[in-house]
């Protein structure tokens, strides 16, 4: 059993340059990978990976990607390919894999091997990555099992988040009788009825936020593009649509987890589309 761990990462300057740059060198093989791939005829995954080590070779930058690193663009491009493909059998419209942007890279991952959590006894443990250094982390929770992966990720908002996957030799809990018994009913109003004839409001946390949201995006749209003062505006919009989420998310664990621990049983409906946003 894996579980996912979402811890905050607070590189210096000099980290921080570093893991843009791993950014950039995976998108660049990513693309370069789907150059490859749109040349064949018939798809060899087996061919296109193994152009890898002749990459490093050709161009001396990836040296300073690590080999694990620049192999899981070639997993990612296939996982695309793949759920492209389910998704035309479903007889649905869908273009072709596309060529990737400058700075629309957001994360790049270290999968069995390439790094290491050094526990420090203090606030900060530190994050040790292979061909980057060592990184401040904060995990507020222990892990205990061995450690799969980690996967980096730069928010819109400048921070830095670290996504480490524990493996757990647990064993499933063998099923206990079931005694409390629970059935929701999600709605737009009142969020939540429950069969025992409690029910809660919906604290529509977006419009707590939406007047100053606006205000932050006027002054976005009278900046000059590609100006300094228009990346910091952007940074200010982008924080403040994560306090938005952030709290979103906090309310409906906290939701959750009360019907979790009282219950034994949950019956509910599907929520409809969009009903999150709503919240």
């Amino acid at each position: 059993m894996n579980r996912t761990h979402k811890f905050r990462l607070y590189p210096d300057k000099e980290s921080e340059l570093k893991m843009l740059n791993t950014l950039e060198l995976c998108r660049r093989t990513y693309n370069e990978l789907l150059g490859l791939l749109n040349k064949q005829k018939e798809i060899d995954k087996a061919q296109i990976q193994g152009t890898i080590p002749d990459m490093k070779i050709c161009d001396k930058r990836y040296k300073q990607l690590y080999s694990k690193t620049m192999q899981y663009e070639c997993y990612s491009l296939f996982s695309n390919l793949a759920a492209l493909t389910q998704t035309k059998k479903k007889n649905r419209k869908v273009g072709s894999l596309r060529f990737k942007g400058k700075g629309w890279f957001k994360t790049f991952t270290y999968n069995q091997s390439g790094f290491k959590i050094i526990k420090t006894g203090k606030r900060h443990q530190t994050l040790s990555l292979s061909k980057i250094g060592d990184i401040p982390i904060r995990c507020h929770r222990e892990i205990k099992g061995k450690i799969k992966q980690v996967t980096v990720k730069k928010e819109s908002s400048g921070k830095w988040f670290a996504f480490v996957i524990e493996e757990l030799d647990k064993e499933l809990n063998p099923i206990e009788k079931i005694k409390r018994v629970v059935g929701l009913d999600v709605g737009l109003d009142n969020l939540v009825y429950d069969s025992d004839g409690n029910a809660v409001k919906n604290p529509r946390h977006l419009n707590k936020y939406k007047e100053r949201l606006a205000k932050l995006q006027r002054q976005l749209s009278k900046k000059k593009k590609r100006s300094e003062n228009r990346s910091k505006q952007r940074i200010k919009v982008a924080r403040l649509h994560e306090k938005i989420v952030n709290t979103r998310n906090d309310f409906l664990h906290k939701l959750s987890r009360y019907y979790v621990g009282n219950y034994d049983a949950i019956g509910m409906e599907d929520m409809p589309k969009g009903l999150k946003n709503d919240i």
